[in-house]
């Protein structure tokens, strides 16, 4: 975790014990105050803890960005029926890395969240679904829901209340399109991980059939902090409809990658510049990907911006996950586009026809441009393609590919043009 030294310290959220290995623990946890925030909830009325959450702003953090609570209140009033919480921890997308660092360093403060929200919409049953590749991630959690239950924190009567709340750590299988909601959900019932077509939407038909709340992990770990403080002051950490902080990833061409925690009304380019400490090897700045691969690029003249959805949205791009990634100078946009069209044309389920065959041909058609082979009318063959699937499937992975590819397009065409004309990369990668 880095953290500003050139200005007064902003209050935070999620990283304020990082660097402090015993914080996964939950005596240490304890200790510096943790699951007081649950003990406080269990004695207010249900109703106001999700009042309060509205009240907070709180915006999904996976890339959506919905507000938490509004898609609380999505739930059905009947309680004859169970509910179940997902957490969405199967974090793939490029250039995201900072919901491994709550998993990994601060577990129990995810599990507190857990357990806040499960009780503020009478919810016994959650699952942690989490990437499959985060081997140490879902031991460390595994861990921690133990320890969790041993101290009563979880399992039967929590905490003498009378409630229960039964918490399931599920690996998936390293499939990028289980990041989707109604995939993710398909997996943990044992089937492929393919998307379901909505409506009906998880909150009325979830998980086993059930009404579900599927949030992420950022999402659910700020919850502890709303509860101990309110909502009105994390909304007051941020910007209009855009509240609190937010743990942001750059990667990439800058001197100091890493995951910050930053308010969500800070500056993009107070974010690579400031935080992150510019351009490595003085290097001038040529594209930045501000929300993971799925989202625009920018230029560098856009990049006076603030890192919430209303603003970035106005230039035609997001936040998204979370996931800044930093383009030098002298870099090939060719290239870099390619490395991403051959991801999305991999992870691509194969349910839709516009996305299984568009990411394909997108991958195909770049590869070849990069490659030397790139023929006249290409870029124009690359929009058309994109057009064909642009909000054309049941989930959104179409449109994550759709966006770069016509972004580098549209931002960077000259390159695109120059290695077409003289069938060589102009930065001299060799093909």
């Amino acid at each position: 975790m880095k953290k500003d030294d050139a200005q007064t310290p902003m209050e935070t959220v999620l990283s304020t014990h990082f660097a402090n290995e015993r914080y996964r623990h939950v005596d240490t946890y304890v200790e510096l105050g943790g699951y007081s925030a649950l003990r406080k909830a269990l004695s207010m009325e249900k109703a106001l803890i999700v009042d309060e959450v509205k009240k907070a702003n709180l915006r999904g953090r996976g890339g959506a960005g919905f507000p938490a609570g509004v898609k609380w209140g999505f739930l059905p009033k009947d309680l004859s029926r169970p509910r179940v919480l997902v957490i969405n921890a199967d974090e793939g997308e490029p250039g995201t890395f900072k919901d491994r660092e709550i998993m990994r360093r601060t577990p129990h403060l995810l599990l507190e969240g857990i357990a806040i929200s499960s009780f503020a919409m009478t919810i016994h049953t959650s699952y942690i679904y989490i990437r499959g590749e985060f081997v140490r991630e879902a031991k460390v959690l595994e861990e921690a829901i133990a320890e969790a239950y041993g101290k009563g924190f979880l399992g039967k009567n929590i905490l003498g209340s009378g409630f229960d709340i039964e918490v399931t750590v599920h690996r998936g299988a390293g499939a990028y399109i289980c990041g989707e909601e109604t995939s993710l959900i398909n997996s943990l019932e044992g089937k492929r991980g393919w998307p379901r077509i909505k409506p009906p939407f998880p909150a009325s038909v979830g998980a086993f059939g059930l009404p579900t709340i599927v949030n992420n992990v950022e999402t659910i770990a700020d919850v502890p902090w709303i509860v101990t403080h309110g909502g009105e002051k994390f909304a007051a950490l941020g910007v209009e409809k855009n509240g609190g902080t937010r743990l942001i990833g750059v990667s990439g061409a800058v001197n100091r990658p890493g995951v910050y925690e930053l308010s969500a009304g800070v500056n993009l380019r107070e974010i690579i510049y400031t935080h992150a400490g510019g351009i490595k090897d003085g290097k001038e700045l040529k594209a930045v990907i501000p929300g993971g691969s799925s989202t625009p690029v920018l230029r560098p003249d856009e990049i006076d911006v603030t890192y919430d959805i209303e603003s970035m949205g106005k230039i035609g791009t997001m936040p998204g996950s979370g996931g800044v990634i930093v383009i030098p100078e002298g870099a090939c946009m060719v290239r870099a586009l390619s490395v991403l069209m051959n991801f999305y044309a991999h992870e691509s389920c194969g349910q839709c026809t516009p996305c299984r065959e568009g990411t394909g041909w997108l991958a195909k058609i770049v590869r070849r441009i990069e490659n030397g082979e790139g023929r006249e009318g290409d870029v124009e063959l690359i929009l058309d393609v994109c057009d064909n699937m642009m909000g054309r499937t049941i989930c959104p992975l179409a449109d994550a590919a759709v966006m770069p590819a016509q972004s580098f397009l549209w931002k960077f065409r000259e390159e695109f043009d120059s290695h077409i004309k003289f069938k060589k990369c102009p930065y001299g990668y060799r093909f």
